[in-house]
This record gives C-alpha cells, structure tokens and sequence, in this order.
C-alpha cells in the first residue's frame, strides 16, 4: 500500500489545519486546478490512520464518482462508486461514492453507512441547488465523525444555507483557502486564463411582443439583458458560428506545436449543445465529441475525450466542475448562466496546469455581456496581480465595481422569437506565450513534500487485476465472468439460474455477489469453471 504521499505546498499547509482542527467540520475552498482530490485524500488516509472507520465520498455528478473513484485508488483507499442502498459495501472496501442527487433519495441507508466514518462532500455548494438536498445531508451524515467539505470557489447561504457549514453575513466561513491568484504565484499549480470577449448587434422579439434591438454596450434591464445574451447565442444568428470559428481557429494555432490541446463549448441545454455540435460539423468540418446528461455512456466520452486526441468537446453542465481534462485550451461560453459561481468553475476547467505542456495559457471565449465582463475582470485582475507583467499593458479596462445577477424573468417564453445576432468587435488580449511562467517541464522538486501516513484499517484480501485497473473494476470483472459461467452451467446442466447461483455462492462461502470480496469472487469463479470442466 502507497505509505506516502506528496503534497504542494498549499495542500500540505490545509493537511495541517485540517488535523489541528477541533470540531467535526472542516471547511477548504481552493481554485479549481489545484488538487483539492489530493488534499482531501490525504486527509482521508490520516482519518482512517488514526480512527478506523468507513470513508463516504459525495460528488455532484455520476461521472465525478467514477474519478473519485480511481484518484483513491491510486492512494490505497477503495470506494465503490456503483453503491446502492439494496446492496451494503464489502469487506474489501474503504467506503463508497455517492452524488447528491442519491443521498436525497438514500439518506437513512448512508446515515447507518456514515455513523462513525468520515465524509467528504466534493463541491459542497450544489447542497444548496434543491432544499430537500440540504435536508437529506443533514439526516445522511450527522452522525459521521468527520466531515470535509470542499469548494472550487467562495459560496453564499442565499435563501438555502448548507448543513454543516459556518456562515458569516450569509458567507461560507473556509478553515482554509487557497485563490487563484495564490495557484499562479506559487507557479506550476494552474495556468492563467485569458478572456477574449466578442461583441454584436442583436435583434429579437421580445414575450411582450416588442421588437427590440441592442448591443452588448446599451444599457437593458433585467429581462431585456437576458434575451439579449439568449439571442447572441442562438443557433439562429450569426454571432455564435463567428465566434466558434474564431476559436476553432485560435485552437488549430495552438496545435501547430501542441496536438494534443482540445476545445470546450459549454452549451446552454442539450438542443443547444446538439446543434452547435451540427454547426461546427457543416461550417468547420470538424467532429465534436458531444456528451449531453441523458447519454449512458456520458462518463465513457468524456474520459475518451480526456485522454485522447479529439479538437473539441460540447458538453452542457457535466464538464462544467470538477472534471479533469488538463489538454483543454482554448474554451467558448455559450450558455446563458451568468453567476459567479457557475462561470469560475467553468473557467476552473481550462486553468489545470499540464505537466510537459508546450504552452500553458489557457483562452474562454466570452459575449461581451455586463455580467460575464465583470466576472473575466475579477478573474483577470488576480491573474495580473499574481503574474506581474513589468508594466505591459493589461488586456482588459479595469472596472469600478461588479454588476450583480441579472435574472431571466420572461413569462412566457414560448412568445420569445430572435431576428439577428451579428458579432461585432472582438477584443483579443494581450497573451505572451510562456514569458510570465516557469518552464512546463519544472518539476516541483523542493516545493513538494512527502507526507508519510498510517495504513488505513486492514481490509479483506484483496487480489489486484491488472495495472491501471482499480480494485472495484476489477471485481466488476470478476461479476461479469461469474455471470457468464453460471449462464454456461444453466445450459450444461438444466438447473434453473437461482439454483445453480446458490450453488456456486454456497462452495464460495458467499451469502450476495454484490458484497463479495475479490478473494471470493475469484473462488467462486474457480469453483464454477471446475464443475463446467466435470459437467
């Protein structure tokens, strides 16, 4: 088993404030990129070091289970991330992964799995996206011993306040906190991201039925402000195929001397993110692997995309958090959610620092709208602060203060029809290549540390499959292989499944496959291909 790990500096500092914390709650907030999965892991391996117990991880989406899943592994701690409450964990395991979504729907099964253990709650914000979410987290997990809390960025309570989270004038309290501007300063943590922000003349018809013409200068309401972004991003204007083209362009350059480097489209809902997937095929000759939530093998694509050679993805919400995909370099907002929130951990997706990468700036291509400006500004202003550019001049106007959300408040949607969108201005920014950064191919040496920690509790055997494969794979395998020799038996023999199923579980010593060991499945395997040898 892995007895250390290695830690950057930031990690190492929120290990120590985590272990020298006194309550059962620890709060870290740190900029998406910089390895909140290990920190919190490592936490992990001290927790179950010291008080043996069961570790339950809460992730916002089904694919984040799947990478949670395999970062544990890689540190010696084995979750299952296919846990269901008809199925309790097996002895060879550390704990599970869970979502959210599930534990509205699962909280009396985790709180008997959670009593006791410690839980780490993976972007502890989206508790706060459904009332009966926070409610069903604070039945789930409030008898856990332990309980870490990660965010990519600072949350407010709202109208919502999250279990098990300190708030000061409705702002969530961090134990620690580790910004963006600290990631680029301390060098070899993120990238810095650029904004070039693309301007236009939109015209629409609004639900009222007026017709309404504006730029992205003229000053609009509420409403009006949010039909126009609607209508910059329709599929029906010209402004949107501009703009991809301009990426898709900026793209192609950067793979001159990095092929390796992919695209995002965050689209505003699957139709949208369908048709500008069509768009890019018939106007750029270019095939973008799409993942939208209602496709099963979702988690599959993205992984293909994360490890391959593909120039572009479209996705909607499922690559906006938490999704590793370190090639991506180049990006296009096309959705029409504009809060701090989504937007910085949308642009937490292209900040990830590529070890050996040729070049480590990152661009998202932006409307021009208020909102999303002052979003890149704040965002640009602790890039330049953290880079310090030696008095070159800034690529973006600095701005007096924030706009706050403007929300979509149309009635009647349905009425709501768009004439033209035409891009106008485009704003590139002044983006040296590698001038303000350590050398790609810097390794951390000194910077790091060697954390030495305690084995978790000693589980079961647990027999390896082969490399890269993590233990709950493996047995995953060992199922499916299990499964197609009884269903050879049933044929050989003429017993029905249930019987030759009981039979195989009663020579393996096993009461329910689905809570096997390895070490048992793998016995009932040889025990079932032994008598399909004799039959």
């Amino acid at each position: 088993m892995t007895r250390t790990i290695r830690l950057r500096p930031w990690q190492k500092a929120a290990f120590d404030a985590y272990v020298a914390a006194d309550g059962p709650d620890f709060l870290a907030v740190a900029t998406p990129g910089a390895g909140k999965t290990t920190f919190a892991l490592a936490a992990a391996r001290y927790t179950l070091g010291e008080r043996p117990g069961r570790l339950v991880v809460v992730a916002p989406t089904a694919h984040l289970k799947i990478q949670w899943a395999h970062a544990a592994d890689a540190v010696g701690l084995y979750l299952d991330p296919a846990w269901s409450p008809a199925a309790g964990p097996a002895a060879d395991l550390h704990g599970i992964v869970t979502t959210y979504q599930q534990v509205a729907s699962a909280a009396p099964a985790l709180r008997a799995l959670a009593t006791g253990s410690l839980v780490i709650f993976d972007e502890i914000h989206h508790a706060a996206d459904e009332r009966a979410w926070g409610d069903s987290i604070r039945l789930a997990f409030g008898a856990a011993d332990r309980r870490l809390a990660l965010s990519g960025t600072p949350f407010r309570s709202d109208t919502s306040p999250i279990p098990f989270v300190d708030y000061v004038l409705d702002e969530a309290r961090p134990d620690y906190t580790y910004g963006y501007g600290d990631a680029l300063r301390d060098g070899r943590v993120v990238r810095p991201v650029y904004f070039p922000r693309v301007g236009g003349d939109m015209e629409w018809v609004a639900p009222d039925g007026a017709a309404v013409a504006a730029s992205f200068d003229d000053a609009l309401d509420a409403p009006r402000s949010a039909q126009r972004l609607r209508t910059a991003l329709s599929l029906d204007g010209q402004w949107l195929p501009t703009v991809l083209r301009s990426a898709h362009e900026r793209l192609t350059a950067i793979r001159l001397t990095d092929p390796d480097a992919g695209g995002l489209v965050i689209a505003t809902d699957q139709d949208h993110a369908r048709g500008i997937a069509e768009m890019m095929r018939w106007r750029l000759r270019v095939d973008p692997v799409v993942v939208t939530s209602d496709d099963p093998i979702a988690s599959a694509r993205i992984a293909r995309f994360g490890a391959g050679r593909d120039p572009w993805l479209v996705a909607v919400r499922m690559v906006s958090e938490g999704v590793d995909i370190p090639r991506l370099a180049v990006g296009v907002y096309a959705t029409t959610t504009t809060t701090e929130l989504f937007f910085r951990q949308a642009v937490g997706r292209f900040v990830r620092w590529r070890r050996g990468g040729v070049r480590q700036q990152a661009f998202l291509y932006l409307p021009d709208d208020p909102r999303l400006r002052a979003r890149a500004f704040q965002i640009a202003d602790e890039r330049r602060h953290s880079l310090r550019r030696d008095g070159r001049a800034d690529d973006e106007p600095a701005m007096d203060g924030a706009f706050d959300e403007l929300a979509d408040t149309e009635r009647h949607p349905s009425l709501f029809s768009v004439i033209s969108a035409v891009a106008t201005d485009h704003e590139e920014p002044d983006a040296p290549w590698d001038v303000d950064l350590q050398p790609a191919d810097d390794a951390e040496g000194e910077h790091g540390f060697e954390l030495e920690l305690a084995d978790p509790p000693r589980l079961a055997p647990a027999p390896s499959g082969a490399p890269g494969v993590t233990l709950v794979e493996h047995k995953r395998q060992l199922r499916d292989s299990n499964s197609t020799v009884a269903r050879e038996l049933v044929h050989v023999t003429g017993w029905p499944h249930a019987r030759v199923n009981a039979e195989l579980n009663r020579r393996a010593g096993i009461t329910r496959v689905t809570q096997a060991t390895a070490e048992q499945l793998e016995r009932r395997l040889r025990h079932a291909e032994s008598w399909l040898r004799r039959a």
